[in-house]
C-alpha cells in the first residue's frame, strides 16, 4: 500500500489526529480536511496529488457526508469512499451506500478495521473501476462487444443470445472475472427490455441487515431511523432487468420473499401494508455451485429451480487461452482511449507469456496487468519485463503466514504450505482444532489480503464470527 494516498474528512481534531496515525501505519500517505467543504475543493484540485481513496465522517457541520459524496461523484465516480459514521442505523447505512459509498465503518473502530476496509475498497477499485471500458462497450455493442472465438465461449454466447428472446429467468455460473455482469448485460441489450433499466445488485457486498431493505425498499417509519420512503432495487428495474450477482449470499430469509417476488411477480416492502406489482426479468449469477449449497441447506431448492430455468456457464480464461490474443488487442485499444495515451503493442514474447499464464483471476486479471502495463512501460512495445509479476511464475501453493496464537495454543513450528497443513506438532502430537483453526484463517487472511468478506465466505462461516476468531486468536495484531 505504500504511496497510496488517503484523504480523511473528519470535523474532530482528536478525531482526525487518531485517524491520521492509523492510515500511516498502515502504510498509506495521509492527508487530512476537516470540513466537507475543504475536502471537495482538494478532490477537485487538479493540480494536487491525486487521492486513492477517502476515509469521509458522515456527520459533520454544514456540509456532510452524503453532500460530499453527491458533489464528488460525477467528477470521481470510481474513487473509494469508506463512510464513517457513529451511527449504525439501517436507514444510515442505507443513505450511504445509495450516494455512493463502498464501504462503512461504525465508529470507535480498530485499526484493523480501518485499515482492511481501506484495503478492500482499493482492492474493488482495482479490480471493478479498470474493467469499466469493457462494460460500457458491452452497453451499446451487445453480443458484438464480446471477445473471444473458443469453443466455450461461442456456446456461452449462443445460449445467451437464445436467453435474449425469452423472458425467463437465466442463472450465469462461472468463477470470479470471467465477465458474468458483461453477459448479463448484452443479454439485456439484445432484447426487448434494452431501452428499460438494467439494475445489477451485488448480493455479496450488501450488509446481511440491509439486504432486504435494499432489494425491496422501506416505507417511513418501518423501522428506528426510517425517516422517508426508500424503493428498492425491484422497483428501479421495473420494466427492465435486475441483475442479481452473487445471488447464492443471500440471506435464507431473503430467499423466501425473492421467491416470492419472482413467483408473484409482486414485492412488500419493508413496513408497507399493500403488494406492488413488479415487472422484471431476473438474471442471476454466481461463482459458487449453488447445488451444493442447497445440499448444505444454505440455498433454497425451490428457489434454485427457479433460478436456474436457463443455466449458462462461462469458461475460465485458462481453458480458452486461444482468446488471449483477440482480448489483449481488445485492452489495447480500451486502455489507450481511456487514459488518452498511444496504443501499446505487444511482443510476441510477452504475448506467449500472456498465452501461458494461468489466470486464477480470469479476464478481469488480464485487463488489470495489460493495464498496469500499460500505464508502467515508456516504450511503445509491451514484453516480458512489463509484467513482473507474471514472468516469475508462483507454486501451486503459498507458504501459510504463522498464526500468533495466544497462550496456551500451538503455533505452527515453521510456516508451511496452505495445501499441506501438518496435523500434529513437533513432538508428534495431534494439534488441538483451535491451533488449526488460527492457522487456517491466518492462512485464508493472507490469500485474500485481509479482505474479511472474502475470508468469510470462503471458510463459510459469518462475518461477525470470523471478527471474533481473528480478535481471539490475537491474529488482528
Amino acid at each position: 500500500m505504500s504511496g497510496q494516498r488517503v484523504l480523511i474528512v473528519e470535523d474532530e481534531l482528536t478525531q482526525i489526529t487518531l485517524l491520521e496515525g492509523v492510515v500511516k501505519r498502515a502504510g498509506f500517505i495521509a492527508e487530512k480536511a476537516m470540513s466537507g467543504t475543504a475536502a471537495v475543493k482538494r478532490l477537485q484540485n487538479a493540480a494536487e496529488p491525486p487521492v486513492d481513496v477517502v476515509l469521509l465522517d458522515l456527520v459533520m457541520p454544514g456540509m456532510d457526508g452524503i453532500a460530499v459524496l453527491d458533489a464528488i461523484r460525477p467528477q470521481h465516480p470510481r474513487l473509494p469512499v469508506v463512510m464513517l459514521t457513529a451511527h449504525s442505523s439501517i436507514s444510515t447505512v442505507v443513505d450511504a451506500m445509495r450516494a455512493g459509498a463502498n464501504d462503512f465503518i461504525v465508529k470507535p473502530a480498530s485499526a484493523e478495521r480501518i485499515r482492511t476496509a481501506l484495503e478492500a475498497a482499493l482492492k474493488t477499485n482495482d479490480l471493478v473501476g479498470e474493467i469499466a471500458p469493457m462494460r460500457d462497450s458491452i452497453k451499446s455493442a451487445g453480443f458484438d462487444g464480446l471477445v473471444g472465438t473458443s469453443p466455450g465461449m461461442q456456446r456461452a454466447v449462443s445460449l445467451a443470445k437464445k436467453a435474449s428472446r425469452a423472458t425467463i429467468p437465466v442463472l450465469i455460473e462461472g468463477e470470479s472475472g470471467v465477465g458474468k455482469e458483461v453477459f448479463a448485460r448484452a443479454i439485456h441489450h439484445a432484447s426487448d427490455r434494452k431501452d428499460r433499466p438494467f439494475v445489477a445488485v451485488n448480493c455479496g457486498a450488501i450488509p446481511e441487515n440491509l439486504v432486504e431493505s435494499i432489494l425491496f425498499g422501506h416505507e417511513k417509519g418501518a423501522f428506528t431511523g426510517a425517516t422517508e420512503k426508500r424503493i428498492g432495487k425491484f422497483q428501479e428495474a421495473d420494466g427492465g432487468t435486475l441483475f442479481l450477482d452473487e445471488v447464492g449470499e443471500l440471506p435464507l430469509d431473503v430467499q423466501v420473499k425473492l421467491l416470492r417476488a419472482i413467483q408473484e411477480r409482486e414485492i412488500d416492502p419493508v413496513g408497507g401494508r399493500q403488494s406492488i406489482k413488479v415487472d422484471i426479468r431476473i438474471i442471476s449469477a454466481t461463482n459458487r455451485n449453488l447445488a451444493e449449497r442447497v445440499g448444505e441447506g444454505a440455498f433454497r431448492e425451490d428457489l434454485y429451480y427457479r433460478l436456474n430455468v436457463f443455466p449458462i456457464t462461462l469458461p475460465p480464461l485458462r481453458s480458452r487461452a486461444a482468446d488471449i490474443p483477440a482480448l489483449t488487442t481488445h485492452f489495447l485499444n480500451s486502455i489507450a482511449t481511456m487514459e488518452d495515451l498511444p496504443k501499446r503493442q505487444i511482443t510476441p514474447e510477452a504475448l506467449s507469456l500472456l498465452e501461458s499464464y494461468g489466470w486464477p483471476g480470469n479476464i478481469r486479471q488480464l485487463q488489470n496487468a495489460l493495464f498496469r502495463a500499460v500505464i508502467l512501460s515508456e516504450g511503445d512495445w509491451l514484453d516480458p519485463a512489463d509484467f513482473p509479476h507474471l514472468s516469475g511464475l508462483k507454486p501451486d501453493f503459498v507458504a501459510a503466514p504463522e498464526p500468533m496464537a495466544p497462550a496456551g495454543l500451538a503455533a505452527p513450528d515453521a510456516p508451511v504450505p496452505a495445501t499441506m497443513l501438518p496435523l500434529e506438532d513437533a513432538s508428534g502430537e495431534i494439534r488441538t482444532l483451535a491451533t488449526l483453526e488460527a492457522a487456517i484463517i491466518a492462512a485464508a487472511l493472507q490469500k485474500y489480503n485481509g479482505r474479511m468478506a472474502e475470508v468469510a465466505r470462503r471458510l463459510g462461516i459469518g462475518r461477525s464470527t470470523l471478527y471474533r476468531k481473528v480478535s481471539e486468536y490475537g491474529l488482528d495484531t
